[in-house]
């Protein structure tokens, strides 16, 4: 497969530190950047790039998903201790990873709307050429601003860049208003993006209205969740692969929607984190004994998402240990399937519609249909699904979460305040913000 290498030249001079940070003094002003099509196409695969950080989704982000919630483990031996107080959910304030993840994503988001403020300006680009800049920028924007959302709950919205002194401090917004925000960028890509894209580490139509899909599902907008999987259902532009390892075996596959781009020049390491030592892994994370029974023996994610070494499992759905380099999946289409599923049965909607979205998972899977009418019971085989579809691909924490399951299923997680993250001290130590304040609990 043909390796798309996201240029990281503009990553320097676009970006900040942190959100509420000055620019960086040995940066280029971005005014010198972009004056032209050419320097707008560098800022959006810079703003591309931004999400290949280690501590976004090049590991962290998506690991801590699995491991607050009960895919993922820290062995007794491993040695970060950032990531035993993820899995105990008893994250400090001053938790290393916890700020890498906040000030990565917000140096994205200020990448992207670097670019964003000066595309209005650029002379040679066309209406329809500068609409789609925006598009792919607003998808990131979007993307960034949910992925925060779904870790910290309430969170300053940037759409503006910062730059120098300008726009350092933002208050926290309510969590409705931060849910607007992603809905009308995501909304204006999937008017302005082309229908659909071979290359599956830009922004289309269909990668938007697939992302408006599981936001809908999140805020519990059920209906309108609904509508975009199906969107992205029937378009034909994608098909679920026969054999589910074929889903992790290639890149940009006929079932990816939307993947991060990774070579070995920007590498991930996630593979690193979950191999074990014998393997020259770091096995920072290892697949949970309940999640590993979980799966049927005849179930085909097993042996696609797990191997074990001795009696020790870890995971493999990562597992280019010696360059990193590949991809990683965020949106595929297997998830519409379940989104549209859960989103018809919180409606108590028609069972048969629900089976048949279920059984279309299950089956790929090697499982047998699902044949209950009744809402609860299919419901929990929602979840079930959903776990054991998506593991290691960082959707626990935030099911579990948004559906208030995370008291009952995972016992580190007390109360109602462990569900989200605590906003890293260093944020709130290095600016007078009145606008920025600790989650309860912490």
């Amino acid at each position: 497969m043909k390796k798309y290498i996201l240029i990281p030249a503009l990553i320097l001079i676009l970006s900040s530190c942190e959100v509420l940070d000055v620019e960086p003094q040995s940066a280029i002003p971005a005014s010198e950047a972009i004056k032209d099509k050419a320097g707008v196409e560098r800022g959006i695969l810079g703003a591309y790039n931004g999400l290949q950080s280690l501590s976004y989704y090049g590991r962290t982000y998506c690991i801590f998903s699995d491991l607050a919630a009960d895919n993922l483990l820290h062995p007794p031996n491993a040695t970060a201790v950032s990531y035993s107080e993820v899995d105990n959910n008893a994250i400090l304030p001053e938790n290393e990873s916890v700020d890498g993840i906040w000030s990565s994503i917000y140096d994205a988001i200020n990448v992207a709307n670097n670019v964003i403020a000066k595309i209005p300006d650029i002379g040679d680009m066309s209406v329809e050429e500068k609409n789609r800049a925006l598009g792919e920028l607003y998808f990131l924007r979007a993307l960034n601003h949910f992925n925060l959302l779904n870790y910290f709950g309430a969170i300053p919205v940037k759409t503006s860049p910062t730059i120098g002194v300008n726009g350092i401090n933002v208050a926290r917004e309510d969590i409705g208003s931060v849910y607007n925000q992603i809905i009308t960028d995501l909304q204006f890509a999937s008017q302005y993006l082309p229908a659909s894209s071979s290359i599956k580490i830009r922004a289309s139509k269909q990668t938007a209205n697939a992302l408006l899909a599981r936001v809908f599902l999140y805020k519990k907008d059920f209906a309108n969740a609904i509508v975009y999987a199906s969107e992205v259902i029937n378009s034909g532009n994608y098909s679920l692969l026969g054999n589910y390892a074929d889903v992790f075996l290639d890149e940009e596959t006929a079932e990816s929607i939307f993947e991060v781009d990774f070579t070995a020049l920007d590498r991930n390491r996630i593979a690193e984190y979950n191999f074990p030592l014998t393997m020259n892994g770091r096995r920072e994370v290892a697949p949970a004994l309940s999640l590993v029974s979980g799966y049927s023996q005849n179930d085909a994610r097993l042996n696609a998402s797990i191997a074990f070494s001795g009696t020790e499992p870890y995971a493999i759905k990562y597992d280019d240990l010696s360059t990193g380099s590949d991809n990683f999946i965020v949106i595929r289409l297997a998830e519409m399937y379940l989104i549209r599923a859960e989103a018809t049965a919180m409606q108590n909607g028609d069972p048969l519609q629900i089976r048949n979205d279920l059984n279309t998972i299950r089956v790929r899977s090697g499982l047998p249909v699902v044949n209950s009418s009744d809402i609860a019971v299919l419901l929990s085989g929602i979840e079930s699904e959903r776990q054991l579809e998506f593991a290691f691909e960082g959707h626990r924490w935030f099911d579990l979460v948004r559906t208030g399951r995370a008291m009952a299923l995972i016992p580190t997680v007390s109360n109602i305040n462990k569900t989200l993250f605590p906003i890293p001290l260093s944020e709130l130590l290095s600016n007078t913000n009145p606008g920025m304040t600790q989650n309860p609990g912490y």
